[in-house]
């Protein structure tokens, strides 16, 4: 069974006090990074992956997109979305995104935001997404960095007195499940080193755009923990375009 770690209501409650949950897309120390990447919205069909609150969505309609498909697993987080979004051409859909079924070329545009490190799956999914998209189309994401995610923990090692030494990277290159703790809580994610990433778009036929380390932005260094994020990638972001054939 897929977890659903959002419709807790705990870890919930701790994840609507994020700053990237109270002030959406502005609180989002990659956005700035990951919105250069973003593709012409007007006149697009748009499928959201993993939507949380859907701030995606609406950044997309706002920008002139037809039609806004955004899917989540979690009800909370959808119920979230559709109290901030009234725009009739932005519809919302409770759905693991491994479990969906689209037509061939039903969107013009796929967006994921920090969801795909819950998928077991990557290769099964980005050849779905392929097939979903039409030729040309976009493919933008954002994951967890692999070197963020290969150790497990996601946390510092610290001297006696609590100070940070370092970050630790081990087990790169086996991929598979992790147990992370995230806001105090076991999340289960899954780790995959960044050729795996990178080789599993070639192999579906995908054009790689671009790929980003985002740093925090110097004017959110003031934010608890932010001036400790220059110390290594927290995560990567991904552009691609579906090769015409």
């Amino acid at each position: 069974m897929k977890e659903n770690k959002y419709d807790d209501q705990k870890f919930f409650e701790k994840y609507s006090q994020m700053t990237r949950s109270q002030k959406g897309l502005d609180g989002a120390g990659e956005w700035r990074e990951l919105e250069k990447l973003l593709p012409d919205f007007r006149g697009k069909r748009v499928l959201d992956l993993g939507c949380g609150y859907g701030w995606h969505c609406i950044y997309a309609a706002k920008h002139g997109a037809k039609l806004v498909e955004g899917t989540d697993i979690s009800k909370r987080m959808l119920e979230a979305a559709r109290e901030k979004c009234r725009m009739e051409q932005v519809h919302f859909m409770q759905c693991a995104m491994e479990d969906l079924k689209y037509d061939k070329g039903s969107f013009d545009v796929v967006l994921s935001s920090l969801a795909f490190h819950y998928v077991r799956d990557f290769p099964a999914l980005v050849e779905n997404i392929r097939r979903w998209l039409t030729p040309g189309g976009a493919f933008v994401f954002s994951v967890e960095h692999p070197v963020f995610t290969a150790e497990g923990s996601q946390d510092w090692v610290y001297d006696d007195k609590g100070n940070i030494l370092h970050f630790p990277v081990d087990r790169y290159y086996f991929e598979g499940e992790r147990d992370a703790v995230f806001l105090g809580e076991h999340v289960v994610k899954y780790h995959r080193t960044l050729t795996t990433y990178v080789q599993t778009l070639l192999a579906e036929g995908f054009v790689l755009d671009a790929l980003v380390e985002p740093q925090p932005p110097k004017d959110m260094m003031d934010l608890p923990g932010m001036a400790d994020e220059m110390r290594r990638p927290m995560m990567l972001l991904v552009a691609a375009t579906a090769a015409k054939k």
